[in-house]
């Protein structure tokens, strides 16, 4: 399901990147052409989903925030950045952790071209 899911994604962002003209604009931006790409592929997204960070079964300070949840199982971490950072791929491990969830995409729409700004993150697998 998580793979149907991901190539879907995938080919919203290239189309979004495709409309926009490239890199450029802000990573809010991205973000809300991508989930209305989504939405006319009919698949449900949540923005900006709010996740507690729990330490010893204790709330421990205010929530993280994932960019996009595309039908409640694959996380989505949008960027617009010209440089890529290994820092980008850890946190979105973080959140597959937190989540407990199996499959994330880094979407860096800063590159030239979308498809090389494209990164799987697997928890578990």
């Amino acid at each position: 399901m998580e793979n149907e899911i991901s190539h879907k994604i995938i080919g919203a962002a290239i189309e979004v990147h495709k409309i926009l003209g490239g890199p450029g604009l802000l990573e809010g931006v991205y973000e809300s052409c991508l989930c209305h790409e989504l939405g006319l592929l009919g698949l449900r997204t949540e923005r900006q989903s709010a996740v507690p960070v729990i330490y010893k079964n204790s709330v421990v300070r205010e929530s993280l925030y994932i960019d996009i949840l595309v039908e409640g199982k694959v996380i989505v971490e949008v960027k617009a950045t010209e440089k890529s950072h290994p820092i980008y791929e850890v946190q979105l491990l973080t959140y597959l952790r937190l989540t407990a969830r199996k499959l994330g995409l880094l979407i860096n729409f800063g590159q030239q071209y979308v498809k090389d700004g494209i990164i799987r993150v697997v928890n578990g697998l």
